[in-house]
């Protein structure tokens, strides 16, 4: 699966652990990002790129990307682009093999299973089976990662 594309849906704290493990695994990862982003960690989080241009976090650099090229260019130098794309067009244009959402906006905003061909919730709001192939539970507690 190497060099296989992953998209994100998110660059908040816990979106950016997905991140982090896709991308030292050997994907390709998009970040996709609201205009604005509110995470709250932000010092460890893929989400800052949209602010400062750039953010290095346990030694990888994430990018702000502001079109198709620039995510091209940033996979060629090893970097993890990062696209304001709330309504998620960059997964038709790069059909990724996995799509996840680590958005926690504790409800589902448009996430499907025909958007790739693994797709993986993180939160609450979703079902699995329904929504993606796999939820993940988000809630700090004895049940995280459940």
């Amino acid at each position: 699966m190497i060099g296989d594309i992953a998209v994100v849906r998110g660059g908040g704290d816990i979106a950016t652990g997905v991140v982090q493990k896709l991308h030292r695994t050997g994907f390709r990862v998009l970040v996709l990002e609201i205009e604005k982003p509110t995470s709250i960690r932000r010092t460890v989080c893929f989400s800052e790129a949209i602010y400062n241009g750039k953010i290095t976090i346990e030694n990888m650099e994430s990018v702000f990307a502001k079109d198709e090229r620039a995510v091209k260019n940033a996979w060629a130098q090893d970097l993890i682009p990062v696209v304001i794309d709330p309504k998620g067009y960059f997964i038709n244009i790069f059909k990724p093999l996995i799509v996840v959402d680590a958005s926690i906006e504790k409800r589902n905003t448009g996430m499907t299973r025909n958007l790739a061909p693994i797709t993986v919730a993180v939160g609450p709001g979703f079902i699995a089976g329904k929504d993606a192939d796999v939820v993940i539970e988000s809630n700090r507690g004895h049940n995280l990662g459940k």
